[in-house]
């Protein structure tokens, strides 16, 4: 069974940085793409960044020049920077993957921003 583990997160301070990092256990056989949702309190999820392989990265408007999305093949983990963070950045951040013909989510990681 294939599972996506999400970390980092939690309080932080607006104007800082956000690194969050997920990682995919299991019996792996080919992640192709992984994206982070994020949904704010009473609203939608909605999409943050995408990453395929081979690589094409592709950020949601609303965050382009704040976003980065990497990943790391090798450890199928894919990690999330987002600078400059905002009070409004508050969500919880989940990590989704394309294994196969499954879609797989983590179990999200909380983020607020103090202003």
């Amino acid at each position: 069974q294939v599972q996506l583990v999400e970390s980092g997160g939690g309080l932080l301070q607006a104007g800082g940085s956000l690194s969050l990092s997920c990682a995919a256990s299991g019996t792996l056989f080919s992640i192709t793409t992984m994206v982070w949702f994020r949904q704010a309190p009473g609203k939608q999820r909605e999409l943050v960044a995408t990453i395929t392989r081979p690589v094409t990265k592709i950020c949601a408007d609303s965050v382009k020049g704040r976003v980065t999305i990497t990943r790391d093949n090798a450890k199928n983990t894919v990690y999330l920077q987002k600078n400059s963070l905002k009070p409004e950045d508050k969500a919880v951040y989940y990590c989704n993957a394309v294994h196969g013909t499954q879609l797989l989510w983590g179990q999200g990681t909380q983020v607020t921003v103090s202003s």
